[in-house]
């Protein structure tokens, strides 16, 4: 199981959290779909509760801090530095919904963070550890597996992100979409992905997708279904595992992917 005990490095998507209407009815949902142990939020924790795999950090759960806002996943990304961070978002042409400020609770500092929107209008947080670092677990079912821009203005939101946190690119684009991987300056291995919005349905703004590995993709299609949600599109079949774009009870969306279903059709080819 891929574990993770010191803070990510600047650049890479290091949590993902879940802002809904009844956040309650989604710890239930998520629950029963992924495995998550999520226990009642902390007295000073406004309502945000960590759910926990195998007694790892995985993903936030939390009321929507503005009522009118869709139910949504939103991804951070890391640094070392937040202030600095920030400036280079207003700088690079994004703006922030507030100054950054620490998360802090009866257990210390969890961090400090803020959140931005890029000049493609997607909006995404920033985290700078105290003592919660972010995922604790990734790439294991139940968790966190890849984190990717669905964007209205690539060329913007590329730009924008590249200046923001250095990324650099490997265009993985076919005649039939537009997708590039991105990485941290000089690194080999892709932290997460960003395209085109092609998904989107019509009038949605640019968007992060959170992906969380899962057993069977197939399965936990069914299940989704079964608690209340529903299908945005099955992508079947990819090198990296099997996929699908889901709808949460409470009209979240995120992927699942089957990562074992890729590694066991790679394994009787070879």
């Amino acid at each position: 199981m891929p574990t993770r005990d010191e803070a990510w490095p600047t650049g890479t998507p290091n949590w993902v959290d879940l802002s809904a209407d009844d956040s309650t009815a989604a710890a239930r949902f998520y629950s029963e779909l992924f495995g998550w142990r999520v226990d009642p939020p902390a007295e000073d924790a406004g309502g945000y509760a960590i759910a926990t795999k195998d007694d790892r950090p995985v993903a936030g759960i939390g009321p929507k801090p503005v009522p009118e806002m869709p139910s949504n996943w939103a991804t951070y990304i890391a640094t070392d530095d937040a202030d600095a961070t920030a400036r280079a978002v207003t700088d690079a042409g994004g703006s922030l919904h507030m100054e950054p400020f620490d998360v802090e609770t009866a257990m210390g500092k969890h961090g400090r963070m803020f959140f931005g929107t890029a000049t493609d209008g997607s909006t995404f947080g920033v985290w700078e550890a105290g003592n919660h670092i972010g995922a604790g677990v990734y790439n294991e079912p139940g968790a966190l597996a890849w984190n990717e821009l669905h964007s209205r203005d690539l060329d913007s939101g590329r730009a924008f992100y590249a200046e923001v946190f250095g990324y650099e690119f490997d265009d993985m684009s076919s005649d039939d979409f537009t997708y590039l991987v991105f990485k941290r300056p000089g690194e080999d291995d892709g932290v997460g992905g960003m395209g085109t919005a092609a998904m989107l349905p019509e009038g949605v703004p640019s968007v992060w997708l959170a992906w969380f590995a899962v057993d069977s993709c197939d399965a936990t299609v069914a299940k989704v279904q079964e608690l209340g949600g529903s299908v945005r599109a099955e992508l079947g079949d990819s090198p990296f595992g099997r996929m699908a774009v889901v709808e949460g009870a409470q009209g979240e969306v995120f992927g699942v992917i089957g990562l074992s279903e890729a590694q066991e059709e790679a394994s009787t080819t070879d």
